[in-house]
């Protein structure tokens, strides 16, 4: 059992990237993702900083789908069968 790999982020039926997170793991980076998110945008948006928003969400979203990279999955299109 040691060898085997459990992936956070297993990959979609169809299409191409990973669906919803699989270990308790994945839940958590989606929870503190989500968590910075909602900081950056109570942070930001009352004051209109539209740009340092835009910079805010590209910078988490960027480090989330990193995560996803490293413990996902391999990505490649799904045509819906388990091959």
């Amino acid at each position: 059992m040691q060898g085997e790999q459990k992936y956070w982020f297993p990959a979609k039926r169809y299409g191409w990237g990973w669906g919803f997170p699989t270990t308790w793991q994945g839940l958590v980076v989606m929870l503190i993702y989500a968590g910075l998110l909602g900081a950056c945008m109570s942070w930001l948006m009352p004051h209109h900083e539209h740009g340092l928003l835009l910079l805010c969400v590209g910078v988490l979203t960027s480090a989330l789908l990193l995560v996803c990279w490293i413990k996902g999955e391999p990505p490649r299109w799904h045509w819906g069968n388990r091959d």
